[in-house]
């Protein structure tokens, strides 16, 4: 019989990571303060109007409890709403509910998803999956591969499993794996790059950086002078990355980038947390 990896241990370990929370400043710092019932209140409207983040901020309050009764169902519910609309975090938390849950076949859908997108415990979770041939066919190279992922991003449980594999799976396969990742990264860095018009002159508009999955976020503000003026105080510790401005219905999301791998971006955070800067690593999109 082959050999296999438990599972549902990792996914224990996956649901107890924390995930990194987006939403409008005023309800995350009402949050932090542990003004939950605030944070709520701030969020509900938000994603009543289609707002992911605020959508999945109110799947993770009810997941946890807090500012409302404990609610699975609803959690659900709201990480199914951001997840439609494309929220990573939430397509793995809503992955890692339904697997948890034994319905497998629709866990795995957005788990898939999340994993494809850069999310380290998507990518554990769905790897391992794909290592154990878990409600799909085994496919060893990119259950390699996806591990491979989320380990450089450095999460614990993933280093473990790939330690694991490293040991049940041949070499050669495991050349394909990494092979497979580089290809994926080219590719990633390929369509990054903004086509230009032979002879415009580069546009001044703020746009996504051409390499690095990730970015950190400084708050949402209804004014674009407001999100300016911070990114030009915090200039000096940023490192010279550039300011992203997302339209997020009437807020502009001041966001900056690029970074790496997550660690890289929460590493940032924790030194402009410790300054009293609110801040959250994101995606890039």
């Amino acid at each position: 019989m082959r050999t296999t990896i438990p599972l549902m241990l990792l996914l224990a370990a996956a649901l107890a990571a924390p995930a990194s929370a987006q939403s409008v400043k005023a309800g995350i710092e009402a949050w932090q303060k542990g003004n939950y019932a605030a944070a709520v209140a701030i969020w509900r409207p938000l994603a009543a109007k289609g707002d992911a983040d605020a959508a999945f901020n109110l799947g993770q309050a009810y997941k946890l409890g807090r500012g409302v009764t404990l609610n699975l169902g609803r959690a659900q519910s709201f990480y199914e709403q951001a997840a439609s609309r494309g929220h990573t975090e939430a397509q793995a938390s809503l992955g890692l509910m339904l697997f948890q849950s034994n319905d497998r076949a629709a866990g795995l859908r957005w788990l898939k998803l999340a994993a494809e997108a850069g999310e380290r415990r998507a990518q554990l979770v769905y790897g391992t999956a794909l290592f154990n041939g878990d409600g799909m066919p085994a496919d060893p190279v990119r259950a390699y591969a996806m591990v491979s992922r989320a380990a450089a991003q450095g999460l614990a449980p993933a280093r473990t499993t790939l330690s694991e594999m490293d040991q049940l799976i041949p070499a050669d396969q495991r050349q394909k794996a990494l092979a497979l990742n580089r290809q994926q990264g080219t590719r990633a860095k390929i369509a990054a790059v903004p086509a230009r018009t032979a002879g415009a002159k580069p546009s001044t508009q703020t746009a996504a950086p051409p390499i690095g999955a990730w970015r950190i976020q400084l708050g949402a503000f209804s004014q674009r002078g407001a999100a300016d003026a911070l990114y030009a105080k915090l200039a000096g510790d940023l490192g010279g990355r550039a300011k992203v401005l997302v339209p997020s219905g009437t807020m502009t999301r001041l966001q900056v980038g690029p970074y790496a791998t997550r660690a890289d971006a929460a590493a940032a955070c924790r030194t402009l947390s410790a300054r009293g800067q609110a801040c959250f690593p994101v995606p890039a999109r």
